[in-house]
């Protein structure tokens, strides 16, 4: 059986809505630390460039918003999966300076959902087809591991001047 939350394991001490919302300052912060000239690089063959991480994330930030909303407003509702792989194909020509934009906007408006969540709504089921049944707080969750998995993949890239 999958994991629930495959990011679970990149969840450090902080408050889940800490991690939340420090994510977008972090993120422009190793985007700075990367600097311009290696946001476009990608650092082997095959895998994403710093910007394409960013894109990355405010997609998810897209899907995880969804979920979150279908979640509240439906009974028994099923996640619809994604192929990252074939969203990612969209990247080319987005810069990081947009994609961090789109995270920090959409990333607020997550956050002021999450807060103002009526009670009970973190126990709310919802089921993932590959994941099996979890919660409103399970996918919360997996958008703090998530971030913090990543945050780790731009920090390597971040010292690697």
């Amino acid at each position: 059986m999958p994991e629930l939350n495959p990011y679970a394991r990149f969840i450090d001490a902080r408050p889940i809505e800490t991690i939340l919302a420090a994510t977008p300052h972090t993120l422009v912060e190793l985007a700075e630390a990367i600097g311009t000239d290696r946001l476009d690089v990608a650092p082997a063959p095959g895998k994403w460039t710093p910007a394409e991480i960013l894109c990355h994330l405010a997609d998810c930030e897209i899907a995880f918003g969804f979920r979150l909303r279908q979640t509240l407003a439906q009974d028994h509702h099923i996640m619809q999966p994604f192929d990252q792989d074939k969203w990612a194909a969209t990247y080319s020509g987005v810069t990081a300076q947009q994609a961090l934009f789109a995270f920090a906007a959409m990333r607020e408006w997550n956050l002021i959902l999450i807060r103002n969540a009526p009670a009970g709504a973190a126990i709310k089921p919802v089921s993932h087809p590959e994941r099996g049944t979890m919660t409103f707080a399970t996918i919360i969750e997996t958008m703090a591991g998530h971030d913090n998995n990543h945050i780790l993949q731009l920090q390597k890239l971040a010292a690697a001047k």
